[in-house]
């Protein structure tokens, strides 16, 4: 029986980065089942770069819990069962008539499987009620999951049988039992053959569906041997061809769209409504993010963080122990962070800078930018936190983040939350060191 197994939320780098299966908990409650390719950088993505629906939860999280799967379809067909059998909350509440599908399978002589958003088709549709096996949250890789399996067991996909076969039965995709009308399949033993294949490859696809894929396995294993028994080599090997099929597409099919190369994809469309806001036709690919760190002044800290494309590149993360002393002054020392990392020209120049601050801290920015010449031109915001106003360089008044594009939001928010993250983690470090006793080594 498949059980989750759970760890605290600080210890998300020991997920494993198999294909499976994770959920968030608080207490005793599941907040959310997901699926992955790779498990642990698919639960980080929802820390680091939260979407919208993310936010409605993440916060809440105690712990993480994990099933690792051999494959993408695994994981895929093991999601669906835990969403149906523990209803966790924050996928429940997404549910809807249209974003939720299900594979189905009819009752006939000759058996169709299509997927569908209703599980309550008419009457006219089908004559007799179909089976339904889901819900599946991923519409496309459930179709890719199909189409893969559809390989190993030919099935009827069209609604009404057609007068002539079609492509899928050139494919080698259907068993096209269109092929009833012709004068071949007149043989009552070749017909009954034919019908007891449709129903078997079927039923077998259907069962792998709901997750009962070493079932599917132990029955063609038994066919197969009792085709070999009564000397059906033609049919025992066909059967052997099918399991060997079956245990690879399982284990090496790519069903999932990774969710890297859909934000990437997504970054057009945001990178054009930021050249919107900023009143530029200049790219905007690289943006990095300030904050700074300190208790009353003492073991001050500077943090930047770099995002490519809307997504965190850790390795152009920069922190910076400040130098001034004194009075704490937040402003004071934004400004020799941004000083000293604009006298690197070995890291590459962003195309847009976020400071975390209101109008003070921007033009503090200002300041240090134009000392040197190669980062004049980069444009400016600072993200107020009190109300959350974007203050941007040129412009005389602020505009308030919620009435920005989801998306815009969602980014200048994950911005500045990540460079206050490793700011604080960063002058945590040092106030342990500060804190030990002289002769801690002894």
């Amino acid at each position: 029986m498949n059980k989750f197994k759970f760890l605290n939320r600080g210890k998300i780098n020991r997920l494993p980065k198999n294909p499976g299966v994770y959920s968030f908990k608080k207490g005793a409650k599941l907040l959310y089942i997901g699926k992955a390719t790779n498990i642990r950088e698919r639960v980080k993505n929802h820390f680091q770069q939260p979407a919208y629906r993310d936010n409605l939860f993440i916060n809440q999280v105690s712990k993480v819990g994990y099933i690792k799967t051999n494959s993408e379809i695994e994981a895929l067909i093991l999601e669906a069962n835990l969403i149906k059998k523990y209803q966790p909350k924050y996928n429940v509440v997404w549910r809807d008539d249209k974003n939720y599908f299900f594979v189905g399978v009819t009752k006939e002589a000759f058996p169709q499987i299509f997927w569908t958003h209703q599980t309550k088709l008419k009457p006219k549709t089908y004559n007799l009620k179909p089976n339904y096996v889901g819900p599946f949250v991923d519409g496309k890789a459930l179709k890719q999951t199909l189409k893969v399996l559809r390989k190993v067991f030919p099935y009827r996909s069209c609604r009404v049988i057609p007068k002539r076969a079609c492509l899928w039965y050139h494919l080698g995709r259907c068993p096209a039992p269109c092929l009833l009308r012709s004068k071949i399949l007149e043989v009552p033993e070749i017909k009954e053959s034919l019908k007891k294949e449709i129903q078997r490859n079927a039923n077998s696809l259907f069962e792998i569906i709901r997750g009962r894929k070493s079932r599917v396995l132990r029955e063609l294993k038994k066919e197969m041997k009792a085709a070999s028994l009564s000397q059906d080599f033609e049919k025992a090997a066909k059967i052997r061809d099918q399991i060997s099929a079956l245990e690879k597409v399982l284990a090496h099919a790519k069903v999932f769209e990774e969710f890297y190369l859909t934000q990437k994809k997504n970054w057009l469309q945001i990178q054009k409504i930021l050249q919107q806001i900023l009143r530029t036709k200049k790219s905007v690919a690289r943006i990095e993010a300030y904050d700074v760190s300190n208790i009353q002044g003492k073991l001050a800290t500077g943090a930047m963080v770099t995002f490519i494309n809307g997504l965190p590149d850790k390795n152009f993360y920069r922190k910076f122990r400040i130098r001034i002393s004194g009075k704490p002054d937040d402003i004071a020392m934004l400004k020799e962070v941004l000083s000293r990392r604009f006298k690197h020209p070995e890291w590459p120049y962003p195309d847009l800078v976020l400071i975390d601050g209101g109008i003070a801290q921007l033009n503090a920015a200002r300041k240090s930018k134009i000392q040197n010449p190669k980062s004049k031109k980069i444009p400016l915001i600072a993200l107020a936190k009190r109300k959350n106003e974007l203050y941007i360089e040129g412009q005389k008044k602020p505009i308030l983040l919620k009435s920005l594009p989801r998306e815009i939001f969602n980014l200048i928010l994950q911005l500045r939350d990540e460079a206050h993250r490793f700011a604080i983690s960063y002058h945590r470090k040092l106030r342990e060191i500060d804190l030990r006793p002289k002769n801690w080594y002894y």
